[in-house]
């Protein structure tokens, strides 16, 4: 593939996957879109291996979260699924966040129930955010401003409701990314 003359040439994203129930397409379209730009995507977990989907999709994970130099990305997308619903208050997934939201610049992202992590991590309150009905709660009570969109933008975070915007959740971190520069 030439990347040349891609507006993500020269970016860098981190994906997070749960090791087990991903949501697939939480995970594929975005990273398609993010790949059709130019970005050049690595995959994390909690622990080393394979990842699989909710729908048998697998993924080699390139790094655990323990080994990761936040100034290798510009960006951080947490993919939602069942098998994050046990995580949305890990202090590894928080921390992460907390670490890339408080470095200059980055964009971080969260999809499904994912956008948790990020109200758990206190970097949601007085924001617009969206997420999987059964986190919204989550949201409320850490102080964000629920938005009405599939897929709501507010500064250098995105978040987004579920598989069905999981277009329009790469597309949107494509625009954040481009517009970085």
């Amino acid at each position: 593939m030439n990347f040349e003359n891609k507006k993500l040439s020269n970016k860098k994203v981190l994906m997070v996957l749960a090791k087990k129930n991903f949501r697939d397409e939480e995970y594929s379209e975005p990273r398609k879109i993010l790949e059709e730009e130019g970005a050049e995507i690595k995959i994390v977990s909690l622990e080393s291996g394979e990842a699989i989907g909710f729908k048998g999709t697998r993924v080699k994970i390139d790094l655990q979260i323990k080994d990761v130099n936040i100034a290798d990305f510009d960006a951080l997308v947490f993919i939602g699924g069942a098998g994050m619903i046990n995580f949305l208050d890990d202090p590894r997934l928080t921390g992460l966040a907390r670490d890339f939201y408080y470095a200059d610049g980055k964009i971080i992202a969260a999809i499904c129930v994912s956008p948790a992590i990020l109200a758990n991590a206190g970097l949601l309150k007085g924001k617009r955010a969206v997420s999987y009905e059964s986190a919204i709660n989550i949201l409320k009570d850490k102080g964000a401003i629920i938005g009405d969109s599939d897929v709501e933008r507010d500064r250098n975070i995105i978040t987004a409701n579920g598989p069905l915007s999981a277009k329009d959740f790469g597309k949107a971190i494509v625009l954040a990314l481009s517009s970085k520069d």
